[in-house]
């Protein structure tokens, strides 16, 4: 990476803005987790039909994260977002009144659109996060990602507060929709035109472009290698974010505001891990610093999967998201190292660990059917441990050479 540079007040507005919206969306992530238990209990389902009602998320943000890489390709990030952040609230609205009708197809369809959102606006905030890194010389998607997770804080926080006073579902979630409105209007307005666009003659060069350039670029064995890092550490993260409340309720035995609270921790973890993990990189660089973190979630996981104590397994899932924190962002800037193909290179990264984000954790629910929400997470720990074999993938001349600076805050500065 590029040393650093003077950052103009365009390109700050630009940052800030994408920091702000990745807030907004953690916000509202959060805010659907947190009501999990209370939606459930709702519908009258089971943790099976639950995980049913979860592969709307799924469906809707495995359609958004395979058609944006290539929307973004042809019309720009800015676009893309526009897009996402309007599907976003549209979905938010139809899950609160499906919540509140408790109808499980209206919560089911509510999420679809809600994930499509998710996954057309994440990857195209990736695709332009790297941009950023490479116009201001210095790390930008670690902070974008801690920002996300600062947004689950705050949301925690909120329905924790919320499922406490038993406060209607469908009229959190309204209001959080009207939040994120605002927060994605703003943000269109700061985002320039054209970033990640290719012209029709570069695109063709490209093999194709679309489909073709998506698939080309993982001829890159370490770009494969890269792929896998991070559909493990966001199968992770994404387990924790599908089924921590219900894991402390089912599992464990805790009240519904205590397994919110044990998100809430999860959530600070995470946050704290993606804000402070800067010099940790420059010391240590990717490669090391990722096995670690493998390693460290792996143990938060093992213990909240095996302890008998409730105590321990929620102080456990400050390990799980320390662990979980870095693997994200930090694999799939790697994979957008390199100017050419780069907006390709990230989309694929981000397709990859947007797959078992959202797709692989719904279908614990089927498992935790036959052996149990707990046991079933074991799968998480395979991933992990696999994770941490191969995280020499990582390790690049330049990038081991330390000139990775510490990262910014989430703020324009």
């Amino acid at each position: 990476m590029k040393n650093p540079q003077v950052i103009d007040a365009t390109t700050r507005r630009w940052r800030a803005a994408l920091f702000l919206f990745m807030l907004a969306t953690g916000v509202s992530m959060a805010s659907w987790v947190a009501r999990t238990p209370a939606v459930r209990d709702a519908l009258d389902v089971t943790t099976g039909a639950m995980g049913l009602v979860l592969f709307g998320l799924s469906i809707g943000s495995m359609a958004g994260v395979l058609a944006s890489g290539g929307l973004v390709r042809r019309h720009g990030g800015r676009s893309v977002i526009a897009l996402g952040a309007a599907l976003l609230v549209a979905g938010l609205l139809v899950i609160a009144g499906g919540a509140a009708l408790e109808v499980s197809g209206g919560v089911f369809g509510g999420l679809a659109l809600f994930g499509a959102g998710m996954g057309l606006a994440e990857v195209a905030f990736n695709i332009e996060g790297a941009a950023v890194e490479r116009a201001v010389g210095r790390p930008v998607l670690p902070v974008l990602h801690g920002c996300f997770s600062l947004g689950t804080v705050v949301g925690a926080l909120l329905g924790m507060g919320l499922t406490a006073l038993r406060f209607p579902v469908g009229w959190h979630l309204a209001a959080i929709a009207l939040a994120v409105a605002a927060a994605g209007a703003w943000t269109v307005r700061a985002v320039p035109a054209g970033t990640g666009r290719e012209e029709p003659e570069a695109a063709d060069h490209a093999r194709g472009g679309g489909w073709r350039a998506q698939v080309a670029v993982w001829r890159d064995r370490r770009l494969v290698l890269i792929g896998l890092i991070v559909l493990a550490m966001a199968f992770a993260e994404g387990s924790a974010n599908d089924w921590l409340p219900l894991l402390m309720v089912d599992g464990h035995g805790t009240s519904a505001t205590a397994g919110s609270l044990t998100f809430m921790l999860f959530a600070v973890a995470m946050t704290t891990g993606r804000f402070t993990g800067g010099p940790l990189l420059v010391r240590y660089g990717p490669a090391a610093v990722v096995r670690a973190s493998a390693v460290i979630a792996a143990v938060g996981v093992a213990l909240v999967v095996f302890s008998s104590s409730a105590l321990l397994a929620g102080a456990a899932v400050v390990l799980w998201g320390l662990g979980a924190s870095l693997g994200f962002p930090v694999t799939i800037s790697a994979g957008g190292e390199g100017v050419r193909n780069a907006s390709a290179r990230v989309a694929a990264v981000s397709t990859a660990g947007y797959a078992a984000f959202l797709v692989g954790p719904p279908s614990l629910g089927f498992l935790a059917d036959h052996v149990g929400l707990r046991n079933a997470m074991v799968v998480v720990l395979v991933l992990l441990g696999g994770a941490a074999l191969i995280t020499g993938a990582l390790r690049t001349p330049e990038r081991e050479a330390g000139a990775v600076p510490q990262g910014d805050r989430c703020a324009a500065g």
